[in-house]
């Protein structure tokens, strides 16, 4: 039976957006300036008047249902026209455009450059959100994102930005405190850290011709930027993602050993809802994001 617009539950719908997007309660809390509990309350009170599941409730973590993902996908798509509808009438002197970006490329790519962005446009708001991977257009928080993979984003205008290099990184402190690392086999003597899972660090091995090597010790880490900042910190040995480290490199900060390097299929790519180039701010953004990946990758 349809619900009469006027019982339609807006705030708890907002909520679950919230909820549904960053696949945590305590996140969306945050976002909206309210309680976890509130958050909760408001999603259990929708599941109790739908009679259906939204979220699968786990010890740390929420995972959307089939239910949950259909309507978190209407929600996304619902809330983004509203606001482009709203921009479209109120004058204003600046324009936002939302920008979802993963953390590795935010803070070593993208942050580095937000002055030129400013000071080449000083109408446009640039926001910056948390992009989780993208699977397909029901997942895309905004109507630009950068996310990793080989291409195929279904419902989403994807154009490629630029490839990406694994290579081991080590601090200066920490080869000396384990000795030379002059032969791939010398891994076997320090501690590693791992991101996400052990696929990568396997990869190169067998690139480099050791496949199966032991290491030492093995940290698992699921944020890239806290892959980097271990590194940097002289916990492990990591496979460093270029160009993002290579200013470590320059710098001393830390020490490319090996001539290995691994190249994954995947690459990052400008990802966009279908027509929201037509909106001129968000043409701008995107135009400058290309036209920096092109400088970067000519010079």
């Amino acid at each position: 039976m349809a619900i009469p617009t006027r019982r339609l539950p807006l705030t708890a719908l907002r909520t679950f957006e919230a909820a549904a997007r960053r696949l945590s309660f305590k996140d969306a809390a945050d976002e909206l300036c309210v309680s976890a509990t509130t958050v909760s309350n408001q999603i259990r009170q929708l599941e109790r008047d739908w009679g259906v599941q939204l979220f699968v409730r786990k010890t740390r973590a929420v995972v959307l249902t089939d239910a949950g993902r259909s309507l978190a996908g209407v929600l996304a798509r619902a809330f983004s026209e509203i606001r482009e509808e709203i921009d479209a009438h109120i004058k204003t002197p600046t324009k936002s455009v939302a920008l979802a970006v993963g953390p590795i490329f935010g803070a070593r790519w993208l942050i580095p450059r937000l002055g030129r962005f400013r000071a080449q446009n000083p109408k446009i708001e640039l926001v910056l959100q948390h992009c989780p991977r993208i699977t397909g257009i029901e997942s895309m928080p905004s109507q630009v994102a950068i996310d990793w993979g080989v291409g195929d984003w279904p419902g989403i205008e994807a154009r490629p930005l630029f490839s990406i290099t694994y290579a081991p990184i080590a601090a200066p402190t920490l080869i000396e405190r384990f000795g030379g690392l002059s032969d791939p086999a010398d891994l076997a003597r320090y501690p590693v850290i791992h991101q996400q899972d052990r696929g990568e660090w396997q990869a190169w091995l067998k690139l480099a011709g050791i496949p199966g090597l032991k290491f030492f010790e093995e940290t698992i880490v699921t944020d890239s930027n806290v892959v980097a900042q271990a590194a940097l910190e002289g916990q492990g040995v990591a496979l460093g993602i270029f160009p993002f480290m290579q200013s470590d490199v320059d710098a001393g900060r830390l020490v490319r050993p090996f001539g290995t390097d691994l190249h994954p299929e995947r690459a990052y790519h400008l990802l966009t809802r279908p027509n929201a180039r037509r909106t001129p701010e968000i043409r701008t953004v995107c135009d400058w994001i290309e036209a920096e990946a092109a400088t970067m990758l000519s010079g």
